[in-house]
């Protein structure tokens, strides 16, 4: 119970940052105490998946290579999935399931271990982010996607309301010529956004970034950019996630001209 705390708190302790520079200098060190805490416990739900969580954050966020960001965001989800197997085993065996099947074991899984599965849906996502390569993994999307739609079932309030922001990010990859469900993924980007109030910046971000370039509506985009740049936010576990929304807020915004121009 004390190692499960220390495992919480490091994970805390580094979405608190309001500095990414901070964040990415401190992560390997915390991903190291951590590794140290699986090998002690390598079959510890709570523990694995505050690892997942480091590692995918190092990846997605700091890696300094295409390479390094591969290998976190594959630690991140081997982690992730021993996690969740611990309390539904029939989950490891998802490889070999068609959607239909792991759509009818993800109806199984209730609010205890609502937890489990969102990191395991999210460290999902960010493996098939660093490996949008391999055909392979982007087959898996409809997967992660269902894994999401089971949080949002269970509680589409849980962390923020993200599990609406990743179905909203998986609708708005395409345009409805070709497939894609922008107008659910607005829908979806829209409920994220009241359900945190506003507080969770990297809601707005993904936003322009996927559905307002996607449709090519420059007002809204930068309308949702410069409401992150200039936010006041208070959750302090979003501090480090809503610093790099900033950042990334004024990056997009600065490439909007010649974006919307193009």
């Amino acid at each position: 119970m004390v190692t499960e705390r220390f495992a919480d708190n490091l994970g805390n302790a580094i979405l608190s940052q309001t500095d990414p520079e901070v964040a990415a200098a401190s992560l390997p060190a915390f991903m190291v105490m951590m590794d140290s805490l699986v090998l002690g416990a390598p079959e510890n739900p709570t523990i694995l998946s505050a690892s997942a969580n480091l590692n995918s954050a190092y990846g997605l966020l700091f890696a300094s290579s295409d390479t390094q960001a591969k290998q976190l965001t594959e630690k991140s989800l081997q982690q992730a999935r021993t996690a969740i197997c611990t309390k539904k085993a029939t989950i490891c065996s998802q490889d070999n399931l068609n959607l239909d099947q792991f759509q009818t074991i993800l109806t199984s899984i209730d609010d205890d271990n609502i937890g489990l599965l969102y990191v395991f849906g999210t460290a999902w996502a960010g493996w098939i982010q660093n490996h949008r390569d391999d055909w392979n993994g982007l087959a898996q999307v409809p997967k992660v996607e269902a894994v999401m739609k089971r949080v949002v079932e269970i509680d589409e309030r849980f962390e923020w309301g993200r599990g609406h922001l990743y179905l909203a990010v998986i609708n708005s990859q395409l345009p409805s010529a070709l497939g894609g469900k922008p107008e659910t993924g607005r829908m979806h980007f829209e409920k994220a956004i009241e359900i945190s109030e506003g507080q969770d910046l990297i809601a707005k971000v993904e936003f322009a970034r996927h559905y307002a370039r996607l449709m090519f509506n420059q007002a809204l985009h930068d309308q949702l950019l410069n409401e992150v740049i200039e936010a006041k936010t208070t959750v302090v576990t979003l501090n480090l996630s809503n610093a790099v929304a900033k950042q990334q807020a004024k990056q997009l915004l600065s490439t909007s001209k010649e974006y919307f121009e193009e």
